[in-house]
């Protein structure tokens, strides 16, 4: 399931995800299954259309990641592999940062981060130039809606509805998930 937030510059995308990471780090060659969330630059593409068309819209190049994941091996709410990516590499992410903090409270520690987006912003890099002009506050007006759609997701993950495999891919190099 993927929930996006969009804003004049930048979108807030959240989705549930499983995944198998092809070179994990010691400790931690199990799958992982949780909800990913990502800050992006959203664009409106060309009309492909008249001027009645739809908008094509875009989300695009990534700003930041949190994911709040656990092993498939943990009780639901263990959040023992919950990181973020403070910074992307284009759309490569960096290294998984663990914070204490995060894996405490995820939903605590992630409206924290979305109600202050200066300090989210300045860890990735962006300046305030790349945002539209309302984009910081409309990010912080909307943080207690993104993080009651995660949790909703992050409900769905511990029940076993969601961040499950997908039956038509293999397990390996796997990541079942929107994003």
């Amino acid at each position: 399931m993927l929930y996006a937030f969009g804003f004049e510059r930048i979108a807030v995308v959240v989705s549930d995800l499983y995944f198998v990471d092809p070179d994990p780090n010691p400790g931690q060659e199990t799958p992982e299954r949780g909800v990913r969330l990502e800050v992006r630059f959203l664009d409106q593409l060309p009309l492909r259309g008249g001027i009645y068309s739809a908008q094509p819209i875009e989300v695009g190049r990534p700003v930041w990641r949190c994911d709040l994941l656990e092993s498939v091996e943990s009780a639901p709410g263990s959040f023992d592999r919950t990181h973020h990516h403070p910074r992307f590499d284009a759309w490569e992410p960096g290294h998984r940062v663990f914070v204490d903090e995060l894996s405490a409270d995820p939903l605590g520690w992630l409206r924290a981060r979305l109600v202050d987006p200066s300090t989210l912003l300045d860890e990735a890099g962006i300046a305030a130039t790349e945002l539209g002009e309302s984009d910081a506050a409309d990010l912080a007006a909307a943080a207690d809606e993104i993080v009651a759609a995660t949790d909703r997701l992050l409900q769905r993950v511990h029940r076993g509805e969601l961040g499950r495999p997908s039956p038509t891919q293999p397990l390996d190099n796997h990541r079942a998930g929107w994003l």
